[in-house]
């Protein structure tokens, strides 16, 4: 943890500020210890709390035992401790309003508004937006009833995707290759509700054939700025195979993200996003992330998250030189194009150590064994772990990120991949694909 600086008045980055920061993060997966980690090297800040965090968070933070969900709790911790700046790190607070209730309050808080928040929270709000603003995305159609969803799945040749329109934790979008299937997984939704209230409505949108890249921007309501551009890796196993997951890997910079893609993507993505979210009143005061297919006619969005992206986080964020806590200040103060935002040359590989049976049921409480063998080259950051006595424990399906960085991919993903197996739990699986140029 970082002391406080010991004069009153000091300079970084060209602000002048008169007191180190108490930083609250809401989370406490892997995207949060990503967080915290590049937070604590601001001069700006003076503390940071981790509400709830985990065993490697709470080396480097104050962990907080209140959920993420409990935004009373939150914002009552907030004040009572002095809080001066929040990040919100996962999608349902946001949704459920976590921006707002601290708002309210008189504390500072970086995300979107619980209005802003639908980008993520429908995904009917937000194809809807993307056709009023002309943002080039997949065609589709809605369905809230299964007679419904028969007749849509018709007019669609396979592969097709059938979505939940709610949060499902990554999991709710599935690649139907036949419309018996389309079928199985509508009804799923819609009648056996296999999904929760996430399923009430669902999106029945046409496959798009390309390569994936994920673009996470800040955004202040002003102005736009993409980090730089990374990919995730959402299948369990090598090859793309297996089942959706919350994310098996990412690696930055994207191959396939060329110049004229970025352009492409600013012009005909990003900036009319940015009006779309001018013209509907949106309090937008955070980090946008578009998931995009590069297909033959461009760059499509195939969908919004309203936060940072786990594990993109831990692949882009250490390419950031520039003092994240700055940048935070400037996006609530709406003062983004203020600050000079640099990115290192390198390349970053993000690998996740996961738990056998992931993303279905697994153990929890499986003890972790030698993370001190770790080179110090590498980053490992905590999503899924707990602290039993001495012992750090299995918590999550996905339970650590293991970073290299390099001059190119290739030297990145070799650090990683040769000290991987260094750490090891019972059932432990990874890809070892992450990053290989396709």
């Amino acid at each position: 943890m970082q002391t406080a600086i010991p004069s009153t008045t000091y300079r970084s980055g060209g602000i002048l500020a008169e007191f180190s920061m108490k930083i609250l993060v809401i989370g406490g997966g892997g995207r949060e210890h990503a967080i915290i980690w590049k937070l604590n090297q601001s001069p700006l800040v003076k503390e940071i709390y981790c509400a709830p965090g985990n065993a490697g968070i709470g080396k480097i933070a104050k962990n907080v035992n209140i959920s993420s969900d409990n935004i009373e709790r939150l914002v009552e911790f907030s004040l009572e401790t002095g809080i001066n700046l929040t990040i919100v790190g996962p999608e349902a607070p946001l949704v459920e309003g976590v921006v707002d209730k601290f708002r309210q309050n008189g504390l500072k808080i970086v995300g979107p508004t619980e209005h802003a928040a639908q980008l993520e929270g429908s995904k009917i709000f937000a194809k809807g937006f993307m056709k009023k603003y002309n943002i080039p995305t997949a065609r589709y159609d809605v369905a809230n009833t299964f007679s419904e969803a028969s007749a849509i799945i018709e007019n669609y040749s396979c592969p097709v995707l059938v979505k939940a329109d709610g949060l499902a934790a990554g999991k709710g979008a599935f690649v139907c290759k036949s419309r018996e299937e389309a079928l199985s997984k509508a009804k799923g939704l819609l009648e056996e509700k296999i999904l929760g209230k996430s399923g009430d409505n669902i999106v029945i949108e046409e496959f798009l054939y390309g390569t994936e890249t994920s673009i996470l921007c800040f955004i202040d309501g002003n102005s736009i700025v993409p980090m730089a551009n990374s990919q995730d890796h959402k299948r369990a196993f090598d090859g793309d195979k297996g089942e959706m997951t919350g994310g098996m890997g990412a690696y930055s910079p994207n191959h396939v993200y060329t110049e004229e893609i970025e352009r492409q993507t600013e012009m005909e993505i990003l900036q009319p996003t940015l009006l779309g979210i001018q013209k509907e009143k949106m309090d937008y005061r955070g980090i946008i992330y578009a998931g995009l297919m590069i297909t033959k006619e461009g760059p499509k969005v195939l969908e919004y998250n309203v936060r940072f992206g786990d594990p993109e986080t831990q692949a882009v964020l250490p390419r950031l030189e520039t003092d994240l806590a700055e940048i935070f200040n400037k996006i609530v103060d709406r003062k983004l194009e203020d600050v000079d935002i640099n990115w290192s040359e390198e390349g970053t590989v993000c690998v996740m150590l996961a738990s056998e049976g992931y993303p279905g049921s697994y153990k929890k409480g499986l003890e972790i064994k030698g993370l001190e063998d770790i080179p110090e080259d590498l980053l490992v950051f905590h999503s899924g772990t707990a602290e039993d006595g001495k012992r750090v424990t299995t918590n999550g399906g996905r339970v650590l990120g293991i970073v290299g960085r390099g001059k190119t991919i290739d030297e990145a993903r070799e650090k990683v991949y040769k000290n991987i197996d260094r750490i090891s739990f019972e059932g432990a699986f990874y890809r070892t694909d992450i990053g290989v140029e396709r």
